[in-house]
């Protein structure tokens, strides 16, 4: 008799009791009722530090300096007032007036949850709640607090609330800065500083309206600063930093069925597929759900990524629901952020290239099809890869699967635009790097493990858990995703002569990959004999054995101190340290990350579990 592994229980899962279905989940995000209880407890601070201030303010401290000079300033801006400014002080008060702040909020929520490509859910959630709760302890307090509003000519009409705190302030913080919380992570350059400046300094042109046209007292608009600030901060720390919630499981069930002959079935749940929806088309994922049945994998659970969550939320998910199969469809991208999360765990991954790159897929001889790559791997059988832990200033600790890079790369890759990879696929990433070719060299400072230090000029310095990149171009020939090392290279042509030089350089390094991958060793055989000659190398007392490697004619070979040999250069090692010496742009699987001066590159042998086809020896 089959006996299966219990099903956990609803309570232990998250998951709602039933029988198991398919399709989409209308279960309450995970997190959801502890965010909201958090949310209101710090509200009701919020609420009550604000009501504590008002009343210290109409009370006891209202004969104490500085508040027995405010009437001061609010008739210094009568005093000043002219046509101009008080048509400029009107269009700065509209700016923070309920009806503009509530269409305004409509709008940009809306567009958080329509225009990009992936849903930003949770931005649209943090900006429209903040917002919210503004102004419900606005109102709190000013039915708590009476306040009379300075004796000066008002230019509007008395609103019936307390003249603190002002709620044009707070909700015109609440909005502005909230926008600006969503928009400058995602903005570089010029743009960026714009549209911070403008954005943030909206509320206090706010305020200062406010006090020309005589509504409010100077601590009534700190107050709505202090309002509308406060708000951005409890919620932006549970929806945007701590992001305590999370996408609702999946009504599958992760389970194994084992008969006596030791053969393993998948039951509903067993197997999640974690796809990006921007790059895989409804029905590129009926064909795979018809792959996965026709292999056992019945009932699989669908995960579609978000722009704020692109992969690893989901992974841990999975893993957490005890899947046995992660199948993971999109970009490098995509496949990165899985397999970081899968890292070390066993859970076999089944790759399907959906995306522009496909570095990963390409290297590892899967087919490019969806649906092929995919009966590919589960034809196979889980093989251990190698992955690249990655380290550097102002980059927090990850992972990457094929390659790494700081210069030259990078820089083609912030300038390759979306639009183009849609239309042009990987052809796009050579018009951007044609306009790129003359990033300047800098200067940089290179340790392999515990060798010496190595200084060489470069415009690209590569890190690669693979060698071959888009259209067959072999730049590290030497490199094996599970040989238990990296490999770098030091790209630094010089003049239209370096440029030849350094392309022939590649092109043979290409022939030689493409004649080792004529003799039909497995990606099993090609470790063992790395791994022979590694040995062989070390007991003959050779100290580069484990860093350097002469992989395509082209580099150096033995680690020849502070003298390039070429304008590329290749070597191998297990942890590198490179610095160089201004800010590069840096990117890891063809995703920009921050310009930073170093990066720490290190080996994590067979790290990953990849179902690969099974290959005749």
């Amino acid at each position: 008799m089959p006996t299966a592994v219990p099903e956990p229980t609803a309570q232990q899962s998250g998951r709602s009791t039933g029988a198991p279905r398919e399709g989409r989940s209308y279960a309450l995000p995970l997190g959801l009722g502890r965010t909201s209880a958090r949310i209101g407890a710090l509200t009701l601070c919020q609420a009550a530090l604000m009501v504590g201030a008002g009343l210290l303010i109409t009370g006891p401290a209202h004969r104490m300096w500085p508040l027995t000079v405010e009437d001061r300033v609010n008739e210094g801006f009568e005093h000043v007032r002219t046509p101009a400014l008080t048509a400029l002080s009107s269009v700065g008060s509209e700016a923070g007036n309920t009806l503009t702040v509530v269409v305004l909020a409509l709008l940009a929520c809306g567009g958080l949850v329509l225009i990009p490509r992936l849903p930003m859910w949770r931005q649209a959630s943090f900006l429209a709640l903040a917002v919210s709760l503004q102004a419900l302890v606005f109102l709190v307090i000013t039915t708590a607090v009476d306040r009379h509003r300075p004796d000066v000519d008002r230019l509007d009409a008395s609103p019936p609330t307390s003249s603190y705190t002002s709620g044009h302030v707070g909700a015109a913080t609440a909005l502005y800065a909230g926008l600006a919380v969503v928009l400058l992570p995602r903005l570089s350059g010029a743009w960026r500083k714009g549209v911070g400046v403008v954005l943030l300094i909206i509320p206090l042109l706010v305020g200062v309206s406010r006090l020309y046209r005589g509504m409010h007292h100077p601590t009534d608009v700190l107050g709505g600063l202090a309002n509308g600030s406060l708000s951005l901060l409890i919620v932006g720390r549970a929806l945007l930093v701590e992001k305590t919630v999370t996408a609702p499981p999946s009504s599958g069930v992760a389970q194994r069925v084992t008969d006596s002959s030791g053969r393993t079935s998948y039951v509903p749940g067993a197997t999640t597929v974690i796809l990006n929806p921007t790059v895989t088309a409804e029905h590129e994922r009926e064909a795979l759900r018809q792959v996965l049945e026709l292999h056992g994998h019945d009932g699989a659970e669908f995960i579609e990524t978000t722009a704020d969550d692109p992969g690893a939320g989901q992974a841990a998910r999975a893993v957490a629901e005890g899947a046995r199969l992660v199948v993971v469809c999109g970009g490098d991208g995509t496949v990165r952020n899985v397999a970081a999360t899968l890292a070390a765990s066993g859970i076999p991954l089944a790759i399907v290239p959906c995306g522009t790159g496909n570095l990963l897929a390409r290297n590892l001889g899967l087919p490019l099809v969806p649906a092929d790559a995919l009966d590919a791997a589960l034809r196979g059988s889980p093989r251990p890869v190698d992955l690249g832990r990655v380290v550097g200033d102002n980059l927090a600790p990850t992972y990457f699967t094929a390659m790494a890079g700081a210069g030259l790369d990078a820089a083609m890759m912030e300038h390759t635009d979306d639009r183009a990879k849609s239309a042009l696929g990987w052809p796009a990433y050579v018009l951007a790097g044609i306009g790129v070719l003359r990033t300047p060299r800098v200067q940089v400072t290179i340790r392999l493990d515990d060798g010496p230090l190595l200084r060489r000029t470069a415009r690209m310095v590569l890190v690669g858990n693979v060698g071959t990149v888009q259209g067959g171009v072999t730049l590290l020939p030497a490199a094996r995703p599970d040989d238990g090392v990296l490999d770098l290279m030091v790209l630094d042509p010089r003049g239209p002569a370096g440029w030849i030089r350094a392309l022939g350089a590649v092109l043979r390094g290409g022939r030689k990959a493409a004649r080792a991958k004529t003799v039909g060793r497995t990606v099993a055989a090609t470790t063992a004999a790395n791994s022979a000659s590694t040995t062989a190398a070390a007991s003959s007392g050779d100290p580069n054995a484990n860093r350097n490697r002469n992989g395509n004619g082209n580099g150096n070979g033995n680690g020849n101190g502070n003298k390039a040999s070429g304008p590329v250069e290749s070597f191998v090692f297990r942890r590198a340290e490179v610095t160089f010496d201004a800010p590069q742009p840096r990117e890891l699987d063809g995703d920009t990350v921050s310009r930073g001066l170093r990066l720490t590159a290190e080996v994590a042998p067979g790290a990953l579990t990849v179902m690969l086809p099974d290959r005749e020896r």
